[in-house]
């Protein structure tokens, strides 16, 4: 082990990083063991230019003079909202049904997170929001590809053949064992689970304001999730223990093409959307955005917009008033700056294995100033700050934004598509009430369309089995409902 100390040593000596080592020679055998392992899993050099590049653009962003903001082109923006647009969608969605069939598309669900804002300790997709059925998060979602994969099959050119939709789930390290748990408890909710693939989002070292490795014991590392713009990495990075089998080699393997990805929380997501697949299959874009129209200038709401020229996404913080409230010239009276976006992506598969690796060095991660405890080098004691004295690092999975030639913006109905789950019960606002109350209202409009009637006061829930977006209801035509949970 003393070769191995000392070549680890001189590596981050190199680095400016060798305070990592102030109290080895006084730790155990089994701690000086743990720290070895977790700092030669570390790419030090890494941490630092990550550093370089992200203290760079925060001075930039601090000093440079007012960025030129405008709307996304027109010709990027796709809305599929309406009657006036449901031509139009039927033929994107028979575009992307073409590829789902032909086994083109995967899902990659973004769910590294725990519900500790929902009084959980769970990862967040184990989470009932208090349906009838007392599904989860998860099981609504698996559900959906299942029914997906039947429509398909049944929309495809050759009839009969089974349709596959690989599911990509990124967990994190508090959450990947509990996931995968969950999961086999309920067998993969009819999921095969050779089509079931869970990897881990990275993390990075929490460092001081100079840039330095905090310690948060004398033998680890203190580290923070490198945000949900670590996709990218981590779809490169093995996700078996042993194995170099990495989630962009199984897409190669099963022939995917393309990817859908969306986050964990929105119990409306329409998972593996043919409408949206169509979109971005027909502008022929390396990746795509699925956005909802801001009505209210004061939604705190990040919009996609040409930031220098480039697509990003603005924060709402970042937008100056007059643009914010600025209104189309058309008369409309909508927002000029309206594309809310809702963490929900299309890409190529080419754009992840071959653009993202060549241009991922210039993606500046975000500063986020935090009051992190930590080791006094010079006493050993644990500190307690009472004021910011370090920084996490968080890359956004919209960061790829600016560097795509091309980008769709698919514009969808809030109330159809988008119900996030973020506050405790109770709160009134993108909780749990509003997540249950918005997919039964959704379902509700659903059978009557159909010309059922749910009776007076009823609450019913349909089971993604039996729609995955309201067809196939007509069995319920001429029906009075009364509350429950419809399974096929």
């Amino acid at each position: 082990m003393d070769a191995t100390v000392e070549s680890l040593r001189q590596r981050y000596r190199q680095a400016g990083q060798d305070h990592l080592f102030t109290f080895f020679d006084s730790l155990q055998e089994e701690e000086k063991a743990q720290l070895v392992q977790q700092l030669s899993k570390l790419d030090v050099e890494r941490v630092n230019q990550v550093f370089q590049t992200a203290i760079k653009a925060d001075e930039l962003a601090r000093t440079a003079k007012s960025s030129s903001i405008q709307p996304p082109p027109h010709e990027s923006v796709e809305s599929t909202i309406g009657e006036a647009n449901a031509s139009k969608a039927k033929s994107f969605a028979q575009i992307g049904f073409d590829a789902i069939a032909k086994g083109e598309v995967g899902v990659l669900l973004m769910a590294g997170g725990q519900g500790t804002r929902l009084g959980s300790s769970a990862p967040k997709g184990c989470y009932d929001i208090g349906l009838p059925s007392a599904k989860s998060l998860f099981q609504i979602q698996a559900e959906r590809i299942i029914k997906l994969q039947q429509l398909a099959a049944s929309k495809a050119s050759a009839q009969g053949s089974s349709v596959v939709l690989p599911w990509y789930i990124m967990t994190s390290g508090p959450t990947r064992s509990d996931t995968e748990a969950f999961f086999r408890k309920h067998s993969f909710f009819g999921l095969d689970e050779k089509n079931v693939v869970f990897f881990e989002q990275g993390t990075l070292p929490c460092l001081s304001l100079d840039g330095k490795i905090l310690l948060e014991s004398k033998f680890k590392v203190a580290t923070a999730p490198d945000g949900n713009g670590g996709l990218y990495r981590a779809l490169r990075t093995p996700f078996k223990c042993g194995s170099s089998e990495t989630v962009i080699s199984d897409l190669e393997r099963r022939g995917i093409k393309f990817l859908h990805a969306y986050g964990v929380d929105n119990c409306l997501v329409k998972v593996g959307d043919p409408t949206f697949i169509g979109v971005c299959l027909e502008k022929g874009v390396q990746a795509g955005v699925k956005v909802v129209k801001k009505t209210d200038p004061k939604e705190s709401v990040g919009v996609v917009a040409l930031k220098d020229g480039k697509f990003g996404v603005v924060e709402y913080s970042e937008i100056p008033q007059e643009l914010s409230e600025a209104r189309e010239e058309d008369g409309s009276g909508q927002l000029a700056f309206r594309a809310a976006n809702i963490a929900n992506h299309f890409y190529t598969t080419t754009f992840l294995s071959k653009d993202v690796p060549a241009f991922e060095a210039e993606m500046a991660f975000h500063i986020a100033r935090k009051k992190i405890p930590t080791i006094d080098l010079s006493t050993g004691e644990s500190v307690k700050p009472t004021t910011p004295n370090g920084m996490k690092l968080e890359l956004f999975v919209f960061d790829v934004f600016p560097f795509c030639d091309k980008l769709a913006v698919h514009e969808v109905e809030r109330k159809e598509e988008f119900s996030p789950l973020k506050n405790a019960r109770g709160t009134g606002s993108d909780d749990p009430d509003t997540s249950r109350r918005d997919l039964l209202a959704q379902q509700k409009r659903w059978l009557e369309v159909a010309g059922a009637k749910v009776a007076e006061g009823a609450e019913v829930e349909l089971s993604p089995l039996v729609t995955y977006s309201g067809e196939g209801l007509e069995a319920f035509q001429g029906k009075v409902l009364e509350s429950g949970n419809i399974e096929p």
